[in-house]
C-alpha cells in the first residue's frame, strides 16, 4: 500500500460507528488523524513549535475549529465566495475544545502549539464539535507533543425524561437539556450545559452519564497511542528556580499579605506597586540570569498567600465568609430612549444591559454547518478595557466576549417567549462597565432585569453566580461568588446560571485535570442558593415581572395568518402594494412563506390600520363595512375608488350621491378622498362600492337632504383602512 504507516481503528459510541484513521492525511504535522462518525468526518491537526517562543509568560496555545461549507454541499454567501472570519459557533466550539486540553499540558512549556479541527463533512446526527474534540484528543495523544491525555467527550441529552448520549437531530430539537461533558480516565475535565431548567440532581445525573461513556472512547484513544504514538520530547521548563523563590518568598511574603488584604482592586494593586520595585532592587544584581524569572516568583507568592488564606484559614482576602456574596445592587430605567435598561453591581464587577426591540427582519441570517439559518435572540458582550483600568485600542469582540455572550444567551434563552407569544426579534446588550471576577454572571443578572423592564414576557428571572475552588492533594474547598483574584489563583471557575425551578446553563473553566463527583455536587448546591437568594433579596424586589407595557420608543407589533397563495396581492408587482402599506401607515411589514405578516409601528394606531389593510387584500372587504378611499378614475357609468393600496372596487353613477347624479365630475374628482359602503358583489364578483349608502349611514342623510359642499366627513368610527 502506498501509504505504509496508515492505519485503521474502531469502536462505537452511542450506537454509530466511530472510526479514526492515522498515517495517511497530513503527515508532517506532529500528530494528525482523520475521525470519522456516522458520516462526520474531522481531520483533526497537532503541531509543536521546535523552540519555545522568547518574551512569554504563559503557554502559547491556539485551538482552530474550521468549518468548511463544503462540508454541508453549500457555497459560502460571502463576495468572495469563500470562508472567511470564523463564525461565532466556530468560536465557541474551539473553546469548548480548549478548556479541557488545555490544563493537561505543561503549565512551565513556552513551546508554541497548534491545533486545527477542519471539519470536511457533516451528518447532522453526529455533532462535528464531538467528532473534533475526539480527534484532537487522538492527534495530541500520537504525537510527540508533552500532555497528559486524553480525553473524550460527549454531548448529553434529556428526551421524555430519559438520558441520550450524542443525541440524533431529530432528538436535540425535543431534548430538554444539551451538555457537553469531557473526561478524563478518571475526572470530569469540562461542562458546557444549556437546559430547560432542570434540577440539580437531574443535571448532576446527567453530567456523570455522559463522564462514564466518556471513560470507554478515552480507554479506546489510549490503545491508539500505544500502537502508533511517538515519544514524548523533552522542553526546558520555564519556571524559577526554587531558591529564588524561597528568597523572594522570605523577603516579600509579609508585605504581600498586608497588601492582599483588601476588598479594593485599586488599592491592592497600589499596595503591590512599592513592593515590585523592592523585590527588583533587591534581586536583579543577586540573580543576574534569572531577572526575567523575579515577577513570576512574585505571581506564585501571592498565589501561595491566597491560597494557603482558603484551604488553611477558611479566609478570603476581601474579608468575607467561604459562602457569602458580595454587596450586591440592581437598577432598571437608566437610559431613557432605549426599550429596556437594568445594571447588576456585585462587588467591583458591574454589568449595563440594554433591550432592543425590532421586527422579524431584523433576525441574524447564519451560514453555518449545522442547518440552523436564522437566530431570533441574540445576546452580546462587550469589555472595554476601561472596565479594568486599563488602556488599549478596542479591535471588535474576541473569543472571550463571544463566549461570555454566548453563554448568557443560552443562559436566558430557555426563557425567551415564542414568537407566537411575542413577534420580536430581540437583541441585549451587556456592556461590562467594571469587572472584578464573574462578569458573564453579572451581566445575566443584568439582562433579566432589563429584558424585564422592556416588557418582554419572560417565562421566570434569570441569575448567575459562580463557584471557585483550591484543592491540595486529597483536600479541596469551594467558595461562592468568586472574584478576580480567587478566579486568578484558583482552580476552578464553575458558572451555573437558571431559575429559581432550575437550571439553564453551565460553564466550567478549570487549572487542574479534572473534578470529581464530590466536587460537582457542592458547585451545584452552593450555587442554587446562591441563585434564589440574588433573585429572592435582590432583583424581584426592583422589578417582581415583566412590564405590561413596551417602552413608547419601542416599536408596537401586531401580526396576522393569511392565505399563502394571497402573499402575491399583499406584496404587489415589484412590491408596489406592500411599499403603500408600508409608507401611508408609517410602519415595517414583514411576510413569511407560510402567510405569517408582521406588522411593526412605534404607533399602535397604525399597526392595527396595517394589520386591518392585508386582511383586507388577502380576505377581501367585509361587506357592510364603509371605508374611506381615494377616487381613482373617472367613467361616464360610475368612478373606481381604491379602499386599501391593491383592492379597487367601482361606484356606479346611480350610488354616487343622495340625490341624482348627471355627470360624475359634478360630484367627485381624481384624487379626492370619499367614504363608501361595501355591496354585495355582482353576478361577475366583481366589488361594488356606494357612496350614497354610506352618506345616509355615516352622514345621517336621505334621499331628499342635499349634499353639504366639501364637508369633511366626520372622523366617527371609520378610518382610510376600514372600521374601527
Amino acid at each position: 500500500m502506498f501509504f505504509k504507516d496508515y492505519k485503521t481503528f474502531k469502536t462505537e459510541l452511542a450506537g454509530r460507528p466511530l472510526v479514526v484513521e492515522v498515517g495517511k492525511m497530513a503527515q508532517l504535522a506532529g500528530g494528525s488523524c482523520l475521525v470519522r462518525y456516522g458520516e462526520t468526518e474531522v481531520l483533526c491537526t497537532a503541531t509543536m513549535a521546535a523552540k519555545p517562543r522568547e518574551g512569554v509568560d504563559f503557554f502559547p496555545l491556539s485551538v482552530d475549529f474550521e468549518e468548511k461549507l463544503y462540508s454541508v454541499g453549500r457555497i459560502p454567501g460571502s463576495f468572495q465566495r469563500r470562508e472567511g472570519r470564523a463564525s461565532e459557533k466556530a468560536t465557541l466550539a474551539s473553546r469548548v475544545i480548549d478548556r479541557p486540553i488545555r490544563p493537561l499540558f505543561p503549565k512551565d512549556m513556552r513551546n508554541d502549539v497548534g491545533v486545527v479541527a477542519t471539519v470536511m463533512s457533516v451528518d447532522q446526527d453526529c455533532d462535528p464539535v464531538i467528532t473534533a474534540m475526539i480527534g484532537v484528543s487522538v492527534a495530541i495523544s500520537i504525537s510527540e507533543i508533552p500532555w497528559d491525555g486524553p480525553i473524550s467527550g460527549v454531548s448529553v441529552g434529556l428526551v421524555d425524561g430519559e438520558y441520550v448520549i450524542n443525541p440524533t437531530e431529530a432528538q436535540r430539537e425535543v431534548s430538554d437539556m444539551a451538555v457537553t461533558v469531557a473526561s478524563t480516565d478518571s475526572l470530569v475535565a469540562m461542562i458546557e450545559a444549556g437546559a430547560n431548567e432542570v434540577s440539580n440532581d437531574v443535571m448532576f445525573e446527567g453530567i456523570m452519564f455522559g463522564h462514564r461513556e466518556n471513560q470507554k472512547i478515552v480507554e479506546f484513544i489510549k490503545g491508539i497511542r500505544d500502537e502508533v504514538g511517538k515519544a514524548k520530547i523533552d522542553f526546558p521548563s520555564n519556571d524559577p528556580s526554587p531558591e529564588l523563590f524561597e528568597a523572594i518568598k522570605a523577603f516579600a511574603i509579609n508585605d504581600v499579605r498586608a497588601a492582599l488584604d483588601t476588598d479594593d482592586k485599586r488599592i491592592r494593586d497600589e499596595r503591590l506597586k512599592p513592593i515590585y520595585d523592592a523585590v527588583h532592587e533587591k534581586f536583579d544584581e543577586e540573580y543576574p540570569e534569572e531577572a526575567s524569572k523575579i515577577e513570576d516568583c512574585l505571581y506564585l507568592l501571592q498565589k501561595y498567600v491566597v491560597r494557603r488564606w482558603l484551604l488553611d484559614d477558611g479566609k478570603r482576602v476581601d474579608g468575607r465568609g467561604i459562602d457569602e456574596i458580595r454587596p450586591l445592587n440592581a437598577e432598571i430605567d437608566l437610559l431613557s430612549r432605549v426599550h429596556g435598561s437594568g445594571m447588576f453591581t456585585r462587588g467591583q464587577t458591574q454589568c449595563l444591559s440594554i433591550t432592543t426591540l425590532g421586527a422579524m427582519s431584523n433576525v441574524q441570517l447564519l451560514d453555518g454547518i449545522d442547518n440552523q439559518t436564522e437566530k431570533r435572540y441574540m445576546h452580546h458582550y462587550n469589555f472595554p478595557s476601561y472596565s479594568v483600568g486599563e488602556t488599549k485600542p478596542s479591535r471588535g469582540p474576541g473569543r472571550r466576549e463571544i463566549g461570555h455572550g454566548a453563554l448568557a444567551e443560552r443562559a436566558l434563552l430557555p426563557v425567551i417567549p415564542s414568537v407566537e407569544e411575542f413577534p420580536y426579534c430581540i437583541r441585549v446588550v451587556s456592556e461590562v462597565l467594571s469587572s472584578n471576577g464573574s462578569t458573564s454572571q453579572g451581566s445575566i443578572c443584568g439582562s433579566t432585569l432589563s429584558l424585564m423592564a422592556a416588557g418582554v414576557p419572560i417565562k421566570a428571572p434569570v441569575a448567575g453566580i459562580s463557584c471557585g475552588l483550591i484543592t491540595e492533594g486529597d483536600r479541596f474547598m469551594t467558595m461562592v461568588d468568586i472574584q478576580g483574584l480567587e478566579d486568578f489563583f484558583g482552580d476552578m471557575d464553575f458558572k451555573v446560571a437558571g431559575t429559581k425551578k432550575g437550571i439553564t446553563a453551565i460553564q466550567m473553566d478549570l487549572k487542574v485535570h479534572g473534578l470529581t463527583p464530590e466536587i460537582i455536587r457542592e458547585a451545584l448546591d452552593k450555587t442554587y442558593k446562591a441563585r434564589c437568594y440574588i433573585l429572592d433579596e435582590i432583583m424581584l424586589p426592583v422589578i417582581s415581572e415583566p412590564r405590561k407595557e413596551l417602552s413608547k420608543w419601542a416599536p408596537k407589533m401586531l401580526t396576522t395568518k393569511i392565505d399563502p397563495d394571497k402573499i402575491g396581492d399583499v406584496i404587489g408587482k415589484q412590491g408596489k402594494v406592500i411599499q403603500k402599506i408600508c409608507a401611508e401607515c408609517d410602519c415595517k411589514i414583514d411576510v413569511n412563506e407560510d402567510g405569517q405578516v408582521f406588522v411593526s409601528s412605534i404607533d399602535l394606531e397604525n399597526a392595527k390600520k396595517a394589520i386591518f389593510i392585508v386582511e383586507t387584500i388577502a380576505n377581501g372587504p367585509e361587506v357592510g363595512a364603509i371605508y374611506k378611499g381615494i377616487v381613482t378614475r373617472l367613467m361616464s357609468f360610475g368612478v373606481f375608488v381604491e379602499i386599501v393600496p391593491g383592492v379597487e372596487g367601482m361606484v356606479h353613477i346611480s350610488h354616487l350621491d343622495v340625490k341624482r347624479t348627471e355627470k360624475v365630475e359634478d360630484v367627485v374628482n381624481v384624487g379626492d378622498e370619499i367614504i363608501v359602503k361595501v355591496l354585495p358583489k355582482d353576478e361577475q364578483g366583481r366589488l361594488n362600492l356606494s357612496r350614497r349608502e354610506a352618506l345616509i349611514e355615516v352622514e345621517g342623510l336621505t334621499p331628499e337632504n342635499e349634499l353639504p359642499e366639501r364637508r369633511p366627513a366626520p372622523r366617527r368610527d371609520f378610518h382610510r383602512g376600514g372600521r374601527r
